[in-house]
C-alpha cells in the first residue's frame, strides 16, 4: 500500500513538472509532390499559350557560367516566407538581392549593346565588308565558347547527326540575320537601322499566321499600326536614308523572326534538346563555319593586307575595334538569354524596348546624327508600338483562359 502511494506521488509530481514546462513542437513543412511536379513542368515548359518561348527555341532556364544562377522559389516556399517577412516588418533580403542582380544584368546588357553598335559602326566605316565583319564576330564568339568548354565552365555537348541537322538551318538563318544587320549599319545611321528593326513584331505576326496557324487578336493587330506608321514616318524624314540600308534592315527582321518560327516548329518536340547555353554555343560555332566560305567568296578578293595598306588604315587599331565589337556582340546575346530565363517575357520585352531607345539615343549623341522633330516622332511611335505589342501579346492567353 505504501509502495502504491509512493508511485502515485511520483507520477503526480512528474505530470506537474511536465505541465509547468510546455514542450515545443517544431513542424517541418515540405511541399507536396504535386507542387514539385508542377514546378518542374514550369521549368521545362511545353509548347502552348503559357509556354516561355526563348528567341532560339531554347528550352529551360538559362544558367550562364559567367553569371550567378538564381533558383525560382516554389509557391509553398513563397507563402511560408511572406508571413515571416510581414511579422518582422523587414524587407525580403532575397527579393532585394534578386532585384539588384537583375538591375545589374540589364545595365550590363545595355552597355554591351551601346558599345557593340558604336564599335561596329566605326569598323564598318573603315572596312565596308559586312560579311567579313560578321565572320569576325562569330569567330570571337566561337573563341569564348571553346574556352568555356576547355575550362569546364559548362559541360560540353554530345551532339548526334539528327541534332546537327536540326540546328543547321537555325545557324544559317543566324548568319544571314547578322549579315543583313551589318549591311544596314554600314549604309545608314545606327539610329535608323534600329528604328527599322522595330518592325520585328510585324514579321512575327505575319510568319506566325502563315506557318504556325496562329490568329492574332484585333488589339495585337492594332498595335502594329503605330509600329509601321512610325517606321514610315522616320524613313521619309531620315537624312541618311538609303534603299540598300533600309531593305537590309527589313531582311534582318524577316530572317530573325523566321529563325524564331523554325525554332518553335523544329525544336518543340525534341525531347533530347540541348540546354540553353550549349544550343546557343553550337549554333554560334556552326554560324562561324558557315560564314567563312561565304566571306571568302564575296569579300575574299577585296579584303586583303594589300587593300588595308592602300587605304592607310591602322591595322592594330582595326584589330582592337574588331575584337571589342566581337566580344560585345557575343556577351550581350549571352546576357539577353540569361535575363529572359530570369524574368517574364513581358518584362523582357519592356526592357528590350527601352534598350532600343537607349541604343538609338546613345548613337545619336556619339555620332552627332542630325535628327528632325518629325523623325524623332516616328522613332518614338515605332518604339511605343513595340511596347504596346508586347503587353497585348502576353495578355491574349489570359483572356482565352478566362
Amino acid at each position: 500500500m505504501a509502495a502504491t502511494t509512493a508511485s502515485s506521488s511520483r507520477a503526480w509530481a512528474a505530470a506537474r513538472c511536465s505541465s509547468a514546462t510546455p514542450t515545443r513542437h517544431v513542424a517541418f513543412a515540405s511541399p507536396p509532390i504535386s507542387s514539385q511536379s508542377s514546378a518542374s513542368s514550369r521549368r521545362w515548359p511545353a509548347t502552348g499559350a503559357d509556354a516561355l518561348v526563348l528567341p532560339l527555341g531554347i528550352r529551360g532556364g538559362l544558367r550562364s557560367p559567367l553569371l550567378p544562377a538564381t533558383r525560382a522559389r516554389t509557391p509553398a516556399a513563397a507563402a511560408a516566407a511572406s508571413p515571416a517577412a510581414e511579422g518582422d516588418g523587414k524587407p525580403d533580403s532575397a527579393g532585394i538581392s534578386r532585384t539588384l542582380q537583375l538591375g545589374a544584368m540589364i545595365l550590363v546588357w545595355y552597355l554591351l549593346n551601346i558599345y557593340f553598335n558604336i564599335y561596329n559602326k566605326l569598323l564598318l566605316k573603315a572596312v565596308p565588308f559586312p560579311l567579313t565583319i560578321t565572320t569576325f564576330q562569330f569567330a570571337s564568339g566561337s573563341f569564348f565558347i571553346t574556352l568555356m568548354w576547355l575550362l569546364n565552365l559548362h559541360p560540353r555537348p554530345r551532339l548526334s547527326l539528327q541534332q546537327c541537322a536540326k540546328i543547321l538551318p537555325l545557324a544559317l538563318i543566324h548568319v544571314l540575320g547578322n549579315a543583313f544587320t551589318n549591311m544596314s549599319l554600314g549604309r545608314v545611321a545606327v539610329s535608323f537601322t534600329h528604328t527599322v528593326k522595330a518592325m520585328e513584331p510585324f514579321f512575327s505576326v505575319l510568319l506566325s499566321v502563315l506557318f504556325l496557324g496562329e490568329t492574332p487578336s484585333i488589339l495585337v493587330l492594332g498595335s502594329l499600326v503605330p509600329i509601321v506608321s512610325g517606321v514610315v514616318l522616320a524613313s521619309m524624314t531620315e537624312i541618311s536614308f538609303n534603299w540598300i540600308g533600309f531593305w537590309s534592315a527589313m531582311a534582318s527582321n524577316l530572317t530573325n523572326q523566321s529563325r524564331n518560327v523554325i525554332s518553335k516548329k523544329v525544336l518543340a518536340d525534341n525531347e533530347e534538346s540541348l540546354d540553353d547555353i550549349n544550343l546557343f554555343s553550337v549554333m554560334t560555332v556552326m554560324a562561324f563555319l558557315l560564314s567563312v566560305p561565304l566571306m571568302l567568296s564575296v569579300d575574299g578578293i577585296k579584303f586583303s593586307p594589300s587593300y588595308l595598306r592602300s587605304t592607310g588604315i591602322n591595322i592594330e587599331e582595326l584589330c582592337v575595334k574588331a575584337a571589342l565589337a566581337g566580344t560585345c556582340f557575343h556577351f550581350y546575346q549571352q546576357v539577353s538569354y540569361s535575363l529572359l530565363a530570369r524574368m517574364s517575357p513581358v518584362t523582357h520585352s519592356v526592357a528590350n524596348s527601352l534598350k532600343r531607345v537607349v541604343v538609338i539615343a546613345s548613337s545619336v549623341i556619339f555620332f552627332r546624327t542630325p535628327i528632325s522633330p518629325i523623325n524623332a516622332l516616328g522613332t518614338g511611335m515605332a518604339v511605343a508600338g513595340v511596347f504596346l505589342y508586347s503587353r497585348l501579346k502576353k495578355a491574349k492567353p489570359k483572356a482565352k483562359a478566362a
